[in-house]
């Protein structure tokens, strides 16, 4: 049986990132928390923590510790609150990796049906590159992780991948731009000035080589590994820019461009990653459960 004090002592050390810095907020000795923390790793076998220079940081099973009693206590607040408030209702909490080559968006439409769950869902979202959120994932700091390709096979971590979307991508520019290289499409993106997606999502090799198949040579002006920046970049005139075809009406209102056409020959799919032990979570079921169009 875990001693909890001894846990909330852990946790303490592993938010503040030291020992004097927790002592402090618990107004207790460092000599007695570090004792403390020696006895709950006895009494479960393993290390917390190792020492580093004249600090100390996390080992990876200390990581997967601190997930579980950031759990745990934040059961305990949760209780905590609807006891002494009376209230009838608390949320669950939902963690989403999202990886920047997915727009936001796009990212808002995969998850919504978590956030229309009879079930009240506090989500929260982090963002970065695919590697590191799968690192997370895989020691339950993330419970979903939206991609733009499944889980590299490479990567040794037990999880599965399930496809939420896959939608054709349209091409866009400002008024000026239209003008200058209008005509048929696909033609006439020859020779102009184009932004398109950073090399380590999947959509920039597929674009890259339709564009060879079609003998299309654009100016390749900017790579950008947020969509988002991508996109404020082509409002401002700089270049051609893509997006899915699926959020091209949005992208006309909210930018004030012209579609200047679109392909289903470039597809971009969108995943929902997870672990088995987050498999369960109500707000991953409902969004592997969905249809999206």
């Amino acid at each position: 049986m875990v001693n909890y004090k001894q846990l909330h002592y852990f946790w303490a050390v592993a938010k503040a990132g030291s020992i004097v810095r927790a002592s402090k907020q618990l107004h207790i000795t460092p000599q007695t928390l570090s004792g403390q923390i020696g006895i709950l790793e006895e009494s479960l076998g393993i290390s917390l923590f190792r020492r580093v220079g004249r600090g100390i940081e996390l080992t990876e099973t200390g990581q997967l510790a601190l997930t579980y009693a950031e759990d745990i206590f934040q059961s305990g607040n949760a209780l905590e609150e609807t006891l002494r408030t009376g209230a009838k209702q608390s949320y669950r909490l939902f963690r989403v990796g999202i990886s920047d080559a997915v727009p936001k968006s796009i990212a808002y439409r995969l998850l919504a049906p978590a956030m229309s769950l009879k079930e009240s869902i506090k989500i929260v979202c982090r963002e970065g590159k695919l590697e590191p959120l799968l690192g997370e994932l895989a020691i339950h700091k993330l419970d979903l992780v939206l991609a733009d390709r499944p889980m590299p096979s490479e990567i040794d971590i037990k999880g599965s991948s399930k496809l939420l979307s896959e939608y054709g991508i349209s091409f866009f520019a400002t008024a000026d731009l239209a003008e200058k290289y209008g005509g048929l499409f696909p033609k006439n993106i020859n020779n102009a000035p184009m932004l398109v997606p950073g090399e380590d999502s999947t959509i920039h090799k597929r674009l890259m080589q339709w564009l060879s198949t079609q003998r299309i040579h654009p100016q390749i002006i900017g790579e950008f590994d947020d969509s988002a920046l991508m996109r404020a970049f082509g409002q401002a005139g700089i270049g051609i820019f893509t997006a899915p075809s699926i959020i091209e009406d949005e992208v006309l209102q909210q930018h004030n461009v012209t579609k200047l056409g679109q392909t289903d020959e470039i597809i971009e799919r969108f995943y929902a990653i997870s672990v088995e032990k987050r498999a369960s979570h109500p707000a991953v079921l409902a969004i592997n459960a969905a249809t999206f169009r």
